[in-house]
């Protein structure tokens, strides 16, 4: 099986650099037609211009493929919407949606100004929103839809100075598995990329060659595959060096405690074994726990 997403209209956030860029290049090759969306400014957000946008469309365009170029701020849906709608106009809709575009703001929490908590969050959180919210009337008409949302291994398991970002990168988890499930019947698949890459965030923080071992075009095959007609859905796709896992959220089995007095210090007495990982299991949806407790209560077959 060959994928191929020939006339397939792809958006790229954060398109001009590093993971966006070989994102770009990579669904370009494989026939999409992309918008490479930048506002070119720096890791932390700040500063704009259109010049990193338009040298990956010049990339594409010397390769043989086809882009347009695009300086929307996620942050301002308006911008978002007219992106999606010029998208639109020439090309007739948009297939693919890869909410990439992100910045840094790093500080442990006790130094952290509420200001960059919140600018962190508007940039990964609102604009993967506003983003997958311009194209998703568009998915649901044609019934056909690829979203992908880039969380990162900061959100799924922490990272020191990393508060902000961390909350942002496992909020979009928490919006993967909602629509996963709303736009199942419209057939529009919505999955999560948490990727390993030697970027500008990274450059600095560990040797050059665990960099070049970590370079972000080992990542994009993972794009193309969640791009595709045989894309899954509401799946944590992980990426870096050439290496792919899944990282799932799991329900463990468990421990029946009952009401009354001492369950508390019962909870206390049993942590090891509620926290056990033998037969745990990925929930399939918000009622997957409920249904589970009141099994273990004894509401046999019954669900929540």
């Amino acid at each position: 099986m060959v994928i191929d997403l020939t006339d397939k209209v792809a958006i790229v956030t954060g398109a001009g650099r590093g993971l966006g860029r070989e994102h770009a290049l990579a669904l370009a090759a494989r026939g999409a037609r992309v918008v490479v969306n930048d506002i070119g400014g720096a890791m932390d957000g700040a500063g704009a211009s259109e010049d990193a946008a338009a040298a990956v469309v010049r990339e594409i365009e010397a390769a043989g493929g086809v882009a347009m170029a695009n300086t929307a701020s996620v942050t301002d849906y308006p911008q978002i919407e007219a992106m999606v709608g010029d998208a639109t106009d020439r090309w007739g809709g948009v297939d693919i949606l890869v909410a990439n575009a992100g910045i840094l703001r790093d500080k442990t929490f006790a130094k952290m100004d509420l200001a960059d908590f919140r600018a962190v969050l508007d940039v990964h959180v609102m604009g993967t929103v506003h983003c997958a919210k311009a194209v998703w009337e568009g998915m649901r008409a044609r019934n056909y839809g690829r979203l992908i949302f880039t969380s990162s291994c900061s959100g799924l398991y922490g990272g020191f100075g990393q508060s902000n970002y961390g909350a942002a990168k496992m909020a979009i988890v928490g919006l993967m598995n909602t629509l996963a499930l709303e736009g199942a019947k419209y057939g529009i698949r919505v999955n999560c990329l948490a990727p390993s890459a030697g970027t500008r965030m990274l450059e600095g923080l560990m040797p050059e060659a665990m960099l070049e071992a970590l370079d972000p075009k080992f990542v994009s095959p993972a794009v193309v595959a969640l791009a595709s007609a045989d894309a899954p859905s509401k799946t944590i796709l992980c990426a870096g060096a050439g290496s792919f896992e899944a990282a799932q959220i799991t329900l463990t089995q468990g421990v029946y405690l009952g009401g009354g007095e001492g369950v508390a210090e019962a909870i206390l007495k049993n942590i090891d074994k509620l926290t056990d990982a033998e037969g745990q299991m990925v929930p399939g949806d918000n009622t997957a726990q409920a249904s589970h407790e009141l099994r273990l209560a004894g509401f046999a077959g019954e669900t929540a």
